[in-house]
């Protein structure tokens, strides 16, 4: 007897709704809100929309539902950008999110075959829903042009008392766990019988196991002490300023630390906005901070090398000896510190377009400073949520990682908040201490278990003087995140192929 397909649970405008709800619950999980809960609910709802659906009905809702999360999450954009290129990314992994859905709709009408049994549906059904939204993240995290890892699912949880499975399973790991535990609820809910207790315990018993894993032990190789300064300046792309106010107003905001004992000093990006390298009154400006303060200085800066090509960077400066190391931006932003496919993207918007007039190079540095034996990892700005460049410090020696950044072209909005928290996200993940140095806010350091240990209000000059731990921790995640990423994601796909392998055939008409 052949299995009939699930029909859907909702009519179809019910579903495009629900979708809409969970894109908002979702956003709301995340910085500034922080509702970490919500990711579940949110999560569970839109899983819970495409069950019966077929592919065109799920790209709709996907698109729905992708929208209505990244619209909102992603609304920062508008501040100075205004709405275009806001509907444009927004849309773009909208119509990802949409893939994603239509291969999640598959799913529930395929696999159950595969697994017809209560632990099919309770355990089974999960990991391949699981797995295939990791699917969705990992690709778009990396493709096109390098990818956009904003807005992944791990990344609403700084705060929870998730945050610790981080150093366990890496960002894609704690995604699944999130997405996994999502469908087990909802699995449960829908198993309305004399036995839900027993699969109501089931789901409980899930939460439970995911919330009593310890954090992972962090053993300190010893300890820096670090001065990060926050000039409050009015540096975004669109701000009014005359060259070098960028780099007085952090050099004012340093002054009253002088005659303060520290090892380093750390100044956001593009605090130096004129290249010392270059010019001399900015790299006398830096002698005087590392002589006054008896101590190197990172600070971030725009260079050219011999061949014209300009790089965000970051530099490693001595007094009398200039800058000792020099890092370059691996992973520039596209559409933002450079347009990729100019002569193809231009013509679409041109007026926007002239706003990104030159392109900045892709750094071909490695990504750490060795300070006085202490070795940094670095991450200017994006740099943050892209999981290859983590690994690469580790992978380097990283005992600490510095995280300049400027935050001045998205004003009072969340983008600041959201990259704080993946900020301290990554302290746990990788074992190490987090410094990370806003022009404007959200400056913050973070131990290596995820601990505030200071922190600035936005828009305020002002400084952090603390003594961080150093660690060369391997956690669990920086061993090999990216296996845990290619092993849940695959789970997915397989679960996925099987079920559509195993479907039955539709027998051809005699006439």
């Amino acid at each position: 007897m052949r299995l009939r397909p699930r029909r859907p649970l909702l009519p179809l405008w019910v579903a495009v709704l629900a979708a809409a709800v969970s894109g908002f619950l979702n956003a709301g999980a995340f910085p500034g809100l922080s509702w970490w809960p919500l990711i579940f609910v949110g999560t569970g709802l839109m899983l819970w929309s495409l069950i019966g659906r077929r592919v065109w009905a799920s790209l709709l809702i996907g698109f729905v539902g992708g929208f209505a999360f990244f619209g909102n999450h992603i609304l920062w954009l508008t501040v100075y950008l205004g709405a275009v290129p806001w509907l444009a990314l927004a849309g773009l992994e909208a119509i990802f999110f949409a893939l994603g859905a239509a291969l999640i709709a598959l799913a529930w009408r395929f696999v159950p075959r595969v697994w017809p049994g209560t632990a099919g549906r309770l355990l089974m059904m999960p990991v391949v829903l699981a797995g295939l939204w990791v699917l969705r993240e990992a690709i778009t995290s990396v493709w096109p042009y390098g990818g956009f890892s904003w807005g992944r699912l791990a990344f609403s949880q700084s705060d929870s008392p998730f945050a610790p499975l981080v150093a366990w399973l890496g960002v894609s790991g704690l995604s699944f766990v999130i997405a996994f535990l999502s469908a087990v609820v909802l699995q449960a809910i829908r198993e309305v019988s004399t036995a839900w207790t027993v699969r109501g315990i089931v789901a409980s018993a899930a939460f439970l196991l995911a919330l009593l894993i310890p954090a992972w032990p962090v053993v300190s190789s010893g300890s820096i002490r670090v001065a990060s300064v926050q000039g409050n300046s009015d540096s975004g792309l669109f701000a009014q300023f005359q060259p070098g106010q960028i780099l007085d107003d952090h050099l004012q905001a340093t002054i009253p630390l002088i005659g303060t004992s520290v090892d380093v000093v750390v100044w956001p990006e593009n605090a130096s906005d004129i290249d010392p390298l270059r010019n001399r009154v900015a790299a006398q400006t830096l002698d005087y901070v590392t002589k006054a303060m008896k101590a190197p200085l990172v600070t971030g800066t725009i260079t050219e090398d011999s061949k014209g090509r300009t790089f965000n960077s970051l530099l490693l400066w001595e007094n009398g000896k200039g800058a000792v190391d020099q890092y370059d931006k691996i992973h520039p932003v596209p559409f933002a510190e450079y347009l990729p496919d100019r002569k193809f993207w231009y013509p679409f918007a041109p007026g926007l377009f002239d706003m990104v007039p030159r392109d900045y190079s892709f750094g071909q540095r490695d990504n750490v400073f060795d300070i006085n034996g202490a070795v940094a990892g670095l991450a200017i700005c994006f740099d943050i949520v892209d999981d290859a460049l983590i690994s690469r410090m580790v992978d380097s020696g990283a005992q600490f990682i510095l995280a300049p950044t400027n935050n001045a072209d998205f004003g009072h909005t969340d983008e600041s908040s959201q990259q704080v928290a993946i900020a301290r996200l990554r302290a746990i993940e990788t074992g190490r201490s987090v410094v990370n140095a806003s022009t404007v806010g959200v400056s913050a350091m973070f131990a290596p278990d995820g601990r505030i240990i200071d922190q600035l209000p936005t828009f305020t000059a002002g400084t952090m003087v603390q003594r961080i731990p150093l660690s060369t921790t391997t956690t669990p995640a920086t061993l090999d995140s990216r296996a845990i990423e290619w092993l849940t994601a695959g789970l997915g796909l397989s679960g996925l192929v099987l079920g559509l392998l195993l479907r039955p055939r539709r027998r051809r008409s005699r006439g």
